[in-house]
């Protein structure tokens, strides 16, 4: 009989952050929640201050929406969800026999269910912002393409059967 206790994190990506190496970096959730705040904090400082109350806002807002994502990004298990879509793409109505492998679709996931986040905006509100995420990624496949499989993890997320992470790494 075997007695090994499986680590269910082994082998997981830790995300590490591209500059310092740090563990728990989520680049696309990090922007979409620092693009998003920023935004708002830009309106409310102009609101307030005029257009230095913009500037001061803008950065305020962005840092404070890059810890959110970030925040957000944590608590969804990139690897898990990863396994979940790449046992799952063949399926999907918008997995072309031509580019029909979830290798040509991972990004277009990853920027779903990263992109997602607790702000109250819908996919179609995000979809810019989404887009742009995707378009600065490696992925050859455009965005018409990559579309369907955003909103597909985008909504696995929002309806709560994303895989969360079990534990701290």
């Amino acid at each position: 009989m075997n007695q090994e206790i499986k680590d269910t994190n082994a082998g997981r990506d830790s995300n590490p952050d591209l500059i310092t190496g740090a563990p728990g970096s989520h680049p696309i959730a990090t922007g979409v929640g620092a693009a998003g705040a920023g935004a708002a904090g830009a309106v409310v400082g102009t609101m307030v201050a005029g257009p230095v109350g913009t500037v001061v806002g803008a950065v305020i807002g962005a840092v404070a929406g890059g810890l959110g994502g970030k925040a957000v990004g944590e608590v969804i298990d990139p690897t898990g969800e990863d396994n979940y879509w790449r046992e799952n793409h063949a399926t999907q109505p918008y997995a072309e026999e031509s580019v029909a492998d979830f290798d040509a679709y991972s990004s277009a996931y990853r920027t779903g269910y990263e992109g997602h986040h607790s702000t109250g905006q819908s996919f179609d509100d995000a979809e810019p912002e989404l887009r742009t995420t995707y378009q600065s990624t490696a992925s050859n496949l455009p965005w018409e393409k990559a579309r369907d499989a955003t909103r597909a993890a985008w909504t696995r997320v929002e309806n709560g059967e994303a895989v969360r992470r079990s534990s701290p790494e």
